[in-house]
């Protein structure tokens, strides 16, 4: 019995070591092309006309009308994703949402009537919206790490 724990525990350690292996190589490049992905898909909804919880930022940024900051950071977004998309416009990428988050934020400042249910542990649909964003602002973070390491 004692023999077979081992084969199996060794069989177990091979495995994971190959695995390891494989997302050591490739998951920083995987996860910054996933999150270029879907900046650039979210951000090309808003100024296509879909609703999304960035209308809620567009209430907090006070520089045009909130039907144009929807489009605005739409494209903003896209221009996140893009970025991303081409690890030399990394950095690119991260001074777009470093500009960006405060935006996210304020709105639960400025509207938790609207992100929450019962703050703070039951956001509504839009404000799980808005976390996500925290999130992927988190995950870009994390991809700006390896940028001088040449492993995204």
């Amino acid at each position: 019995m004692d023999e077979w724990r081992r084969s199996v525990r060794s069989w177990f350690e091979r495995v994971d070591v190959r695995v390891v292996g494989v997302l050591e190589r490739h998951g920083h490049r995987l996860h910054r092309r996933s999150l270029g992905v879907l900046f650039v898909w979210l951000g090309l909804l808003k100024p296509m006309g879909h609703e999304t919880a960035t209308s809620l930022l567009a209430h907090t940024v006070y520089w045009g009308s909130p039907e144009t900051m929807v489009v605005v950071l739409g494209w903003w977004e896209v221009a996140i994703g893009v970025a991303m998309l081409y690890r030399p416009l990394v950095r690119v990428a991260l001074a777009l949402l470093l500009v960006r988050i405060p935006g996210t934020l304020l709105a639960f400042v400025l509207l938790p009537e609207v992100t929450f249910i019962a703050f703070p542990l039951v956001p509504t649909p839009e404000g799980q919206y808005l976390l996500k964003d925290v999130v992927l602002f988190f995950a870009a973070m994390a991809i700006g790490g390896t940028i001088r390491h040449g492993r995204s």
